[in-house]
């Protein structure tokens, strides 16, 4: 290799940890004397991939910024008035530099250790406060995908409320017209598979009886018209079902809010508070409700409780809001909410307050208003005089306002042939509103308007206007300066471990490296300005984007079409599991509705079966973690004239590559299902074989794991579906850009039985006849926007253009070493519960705790603490086997930080010896005591029976580099027992202060 060839191949070595020299020491403590010996008695030969991917070769760091800078330039930034949910916003400097760029902010996982995580439950605790405030509605969650994706789950929540299982009662949801129709497309989807019936009509000529579970209407509605729903929603309380009310946060500061209208529920997008348009995510939706449906709310809900020291601590409320892990009993497959963009919505109203979000609201409905004048003077009809920042003209001059509209780089929204949408965003300026006005201008006369401004909007009715307070914590009050805010978002990322704390082993969720030339184009303008309505023409970089990452992930999977629009993994099951259904159901199939699903799968899976109507059949699995196959068999004859598929993840859920998978997928579609694979562990496939090889016919993929996509403390996240060909017609829609193009299949054919395992070579000419990102049916959306969070598809294809086709298989290739390095050192000191017949693990592997309990009364739950107070974050705990944590290095940890977390892992196991030995008490030890805090360790009391430095430095790699939690152990029931979702009264800090 020459020196430029080494130029374009640096991010290999920067992106995964292990040297050469280090890489042959671990191989070494392993014992084998190669990388690719290793990886053979890994991986069974029968599925090795035998060609190398056609991908591009690698390129730098510097390449590839400038290779992306060129594609940016191939998107068109317009003046966008679209609206529909999407509106431009200015991310106040102080949050764009310290969380939306600061890996502090987005590399933490879901805030499961919540003595570690503090500064954003807190942070999220404010969103809450935030959404509570605006809705007049008593608790919040923390977020949800989108906003359709938000109106979806209200419309489960109402009719689970009110029917059950097996007697529907109260099948009927109205649909006002005038909703968003990315929010009516989602429902549509969501409602058919478990019989919720959808009635779409005129709110105000609606009759609603006692076969409707609920209704939704938009407020300020798809037109911008602000309509008063108290009669209405009366109405539906009287019939005995719930209203949710689609709303607009911003709107909320001067609108009466939903909860004082009698509403149940309101949902909506917080992305006009701070959060750039990307187009179309990620954006942080909000979901408010009274306080009856606290417990069948979905998605997390942050609470306050007390730790160890009955201090205040907040933790993730009520932990069965993780619906999953109610497995198919399940009412929602949420797994991952928005939570970075939810702390940059909260960040910015925090640095705003009350005031001066009231402001902004105040400004953008003095200019709507200002262009809503002038159109009329011209004899342009209004739609409604009654308008926030939205307002519609009827006209029949439709093409000739469009011409000068697009002349003038200005983006309408055309909702028909003669209606036209304007909606003003904070980034409206008053200079704007001569080209705005212009368009509809006969090119006579001069531009002129008169800006009201000292006074209150004219066109929000009295009875409609906001008389309550709102905001009024101190935390919303105080942050003023940039100072002051910068130093609050830097003390809440003090309380955090993150990922440029230490490394995170979380097996099943691989938090890898997301390095910071994947990351640095999210802020760039011809990407983060993007609206995703906006005409095609406008969008080719986006779509070289799309296209591209959808051909290299139909490569790596070895499958033929690509749809990126789920936007997480849970989405991502859930979408491909529609597809399995639609694909049986156009085959004159329709009773094929059962998902066999092994025991061992992550709780999404039957969670997200049962949304898409599914019946589940459980598999078992052997005493070594493989599926049984002969438990499979009987399952599958049995049910062969009904079954639809089998959900399996690969490697399994115990992390070894199971021998006999092809045998598994055949006896599925021998008899005539599907077989859907969870990418959850793709991270130990890419390069070295392939969903498609195995046999797989659909397979989710979590970017935000394989693909370098940050966790973002909790989110976002993308869940892409790749799909068979057979399957392509069936990948989700969309119905709100009429410029996209719908796709269709290359030669698409029904292949009910066949038998997709086997392996050939494929030529460059084949994979670009691929079909790569078809969207597939007219409808059936199950995101919001087009392409999903399609921001954030910039870092996975960053990742595959910098790694290239020799760098993600070197990848895959070091996740399996860096696994079975740990899994050696720790053996022997801990029990390893699943390897293969060699011996080996694949990229991660479970370390068996249960025995501990027995010997020295220690639980997988003090060993996490503990770890804290070594500088690290736990684990996966107690999946996929309860008592033991499932620990996944991945590729981008080098051997020195492999080497202290297993020296820490090592160090506890002495600890537990010490008191298995009687010379530490059972009950009081470092263990139970964890995690340890700053102010414990310093206080003038010290009566625990070790020292302050076996408490908070019990390893001298500590003393370099010290983490404090910031809390003492959270106590999860009180929270739960005396349930707070909102920021308490100032009173309450000063009580816990004394």
């Amino acid at each position: 290799m020459n020196l430029f060839e080494k130029q374009s191949c640096e991010f290999i070595t920067r992106h995964i940890g292990p040297d050469e020299h280090e890489t042959k020491q671990m191989l070494k403590t392993i014992g084998e004397p190669d990388l690719d010996t290793l990886v053979n008695k890994t991986v069974p030969p029968t599925i090795r991939m035998q060609h190398e991917l056609n991908l591009p070769a690698a390129m730098s760091e510097h390449q590839y910024l400038q290779h992306i800078k060129e594609v940016s330039l191939q998107n068109k930034v317009y003046k966008n008035y679209i609206g529909q949910g999407y509106y431009d916003t200015i991310t106040p400097s102080v949050i764009l530099r310290n969380v939306f760029e600061n890996p502090g902010w987005y590399t933490q996982y879901t805030p499961y250790q919540a003595e570690i995580s503090q500064g954003r439950l807190e942070s999220l605790l404010n969103f809450q406060t935030m959404v509570s405030d605006l809705t007049a509605l008593p608790i919040a969650n923390a977020s949800l995908l989108d906003e359709a994706t938000a109106a979806a789950e209200a419309m489960t929540m109402f009719f689970n409320t009110l029917n059950k299982h097996d007697h529907i009662t109260h099948p009927k949801f109205f649909v006002d017209n005038e909703i968003f129709p990315q929010t009516k497309d989602v429902l549509y989807t969501r409602a058919k598979p478990i019989g919720i019936e959808i009635v779409t009509g005129d709110y105000k000529k609606a009759t609603i009886d006692s076969t409707y579970c609920g209704a939704i209407v938009q407020y300020p509605n798809n037109k911008g018209s602000i309509e008063d729903y108290r009669a209405f929603i009366n109405n539906v309380h009287a019939s005995g079902a719930f209203v949710v009310m689609a709303t607009d946060l911003l709107a909320l500061t001067l609108l009466t809010p939903p909860g004082e209208l009698g509403a149940d529920c309101a949902i909506g997008s917080a992305q006009r508070f701070g959060v750039p348009l990307g187009y179309g995510g990620p954006h942080a939706a909000f979901f408010a409700a009274k306080d009856d449906f606290k417990r069948s709310m979905p998605g997390r809900i942050i609470g306050v409780s007390v730790d160890a020291n009955n201090n205040r601590a907040l933790r993730m409320a009520l932990q069965t809001r993780e619906q999953h892990i109610k497995r198919e009993k399940a009412t929602s497959n949420i797994c991952t909410a928005q939570a970075l963009l939810a702390n940059m919505a909260a960040m910015y109203a925090v640095f705003h307050g009350p005031d001066g979000l009231k402001n902004i609201a105040k400004r953008i409905a003095v200019l709507t208003q200002t262009v809503a004048e002038a159109i009329e003077e011209f004899g342009i009809e209004l739609v409604s005089t009654n308008f926030f920042d939205t307002i519609t003209i009827k006209t029949d001059n439709l093409s000739r306002i469009r011409e000068k509209a697009e002349r003038q780089q200005i983006n309408l929204r055309y909702i028909d042939n003669e209606h036209i949408s304007i909606s003003i965003d904070e980034t409206t300026l008053t200079e704007d509103l001569y080209d705005l006005i212009n368009c509809f201008e006969d090119d006579k006369n001069p531009v002129t308007f008169d800006i009201h401004s000292d006074d209150d909007p004219e066109h929000i009715p009295s009875k409609l206007s906001r008389t309550t307070s709102f905001l009024t914590h101190p935390v919303f009050n105080t942050h003023r300066s940039e100072s002051q805010m910068m130093r609050y978002i830097k003390s809440l990322e003090n309380k955090d471990l993150s990922l440029n704390t230490s490394m995170i082993t979380l097996g099943s969720c691989t938090m890898k490296l997301n390095a910071a030339s994947e990351m640095i184009p999210l802020s760039w303008v011809h990407w983060s300005k993007m609206h995703p309505f906006a005409p095609a023409n406008q969008t080719e970089g986006y779509k070289q984007i799309v296209d591209d990452l959808s051909k290299y992930l139909c490569e790596i999977t070895a499958l033929d079409a690509c749809s990126l629009q789920p936007n997480s993994g849970a989405q991502g099951e859930y979408a491909g599991l529609l597809t399995i259904r639609d694909y049986h159901e156009a085959n004159g199939e329709h009773h094929r509705n059962v998902m066999l699903i092994p025991i061992s799968a992550h709780g999404t899976n039957p969670a997200s079966a049962v949304m898409a109507g599914m019946k589940v059949v459980v598999v078992k699995a052997l005493e070594n973690g493989y599926i049984d196959v002969n438990d499979l068999k009987a399952k599958a004859a049995e049910h062969s004239s009904n079954l639809s598929g089998i959900m399996i993840t690969y490697p399994s859920t115990y992390g070894v590559y199971e021998e006999t998978i092809k045998e598994i997928t055949d006896i599925v579609h021998q008899h005539g299902g599907q077989v859907y694979m969870d990418g959850a562990n793709m991270n130990a496939q890419v390069g070295l074989t392939a969903p498609g090889l195995i046999g797989a016919d659909v397979c989710h993929l979590n970017l935000h794991k394989t693909f370098a996509i940050p966790h973002g403390g909790g989110g976002p996240g993308m869940g892409p579906i790749c799909v068979k060909k057979h399957l392509a017609n069936y990948l989700p829609g969309h119905t709100a850009h009429p410029d996209l193009p719908k796709g269709k299949a290359t030669n698409p054919q029904p292949l009910p039985n066949e038998n997709s395992g086997e392996q050939k070579n494929i030529s460059k000419s084949e994979v670009s006849e691929r079909v790569t990102s078809p969207l597939g049916k007219p409808e059936g959306a199950v995101s919001a926007a087009p392409y999903g969070s399609a921001s954030i598809l910039l870092i996975s294809y960053g990742y595959i253009r910098m790694l290239g086709n020799v760098g993600v298989k070197n990848a895959t290739e070091y996740a399996i070493l860096n696994a079975n390095y740990m899994r050696a050192r720790l053996q022997g000191q801990f029990e390893i519960l699943y390897t293969n017949h060699n011996g080996q693990c694949a990229h991660e592997f479970i370390v068996d705790l249960r025995p501990f309990k027995k010997s020295a009364e220690i639980e997988a739950e003090d060993v996490a603490k503990r770890l804290m107070d070594y500088g690290f974050h736990a684990p996966t705990m107690s999946f996929p086997v309860p008592g033991t944590i499932m620990i996944e290095p991945t590729e981008s940890e080098d051997k020195a930080e492999l080497d202290r977390f297993c020296d820490a892992l090592l160090s506890i196991r002495q600890e537990i010896r010490d008191i298995e030995e009687g010379k530490m008490d059972k009950k009081n030890n470092a263990l139970k005591n964890a995690p340890h805090t700053q102010l414990a360790v310093v206080n003038s009391e010290w009566n625990r029976p070790y020292t302050r430095e076996q408490a908070a430095f019990p390893m001298y790699y500590i003393t370099q580099n010290k983490f404090w939690p910031s809390v003492a152990r959270v106590n999860n029931t009180y929270g739960d027992r005396n349930l707070i979702c909102t920021c308490e009264p100032i009173e309450s800090y000063m009580e816990a202060e004394a």
